[in-house]
């Protein structure tokens, strides 16, 4: 017997800010019949390709510490640095640049969402078979 994963659950202070954040991020849409309007308190989106969930879910608490669990993304297309730009330029934050650590082209860098969750972007599927071959 084991388990899977049904959805990813993020606490937050603003549902509905932060699923319209990680929709542009991960170009995921609504699930079809339950939309995310402001003021709902729990709003989930969907990957179309995939099928993976991510819920977020209004909590009382603030984020006060570093995350336990967080996301790294690869772009789908384009580059790590090209990403990067995309992201900062829609409201992620810089909080950690490890560009370079095992040499040129190698490496990630850490961003944080909006209300301060931190996640990584790494190189994409193209820049590490550019870098094997």
């Amino acid at each position: 017997m084991s388990c899977f994963v049904s959805h990813t659950s993020v606490d937050c202070r603003n549902a509905y800010e932060l699923s319209e954040f990680w929709k542009k991020v991960l170009d995921y849409v609504d699930v079809c019949d339950d939309p995310n309007e402001p003021g709902h308190e729990e709003c989930m989106i969907l990957d179309p390709d995939s099928g993976h969930h991510i819920l977020f879910i209004e909590v009382p608490e603030s984020k006060t510490v570093k995350n336990r669990l967080h996301f790294d993304l690869r772009p789908r297309t384009g580059t790590r640095d090209e990403e990067v730009e995309r992201l900062l330029g829609i409201g992620a934050v810089q909080v950690g640049d490890h560009r370079g650590i095992r040499g040129p082209g190698s490496g990630w860098v850490i961003l944080a969402d909006p209300e301060g969750n931190e996640f990584c972007i790494l190189r994409s599927e193209a820049e590490l078979a550019a870098s094997v071959g």
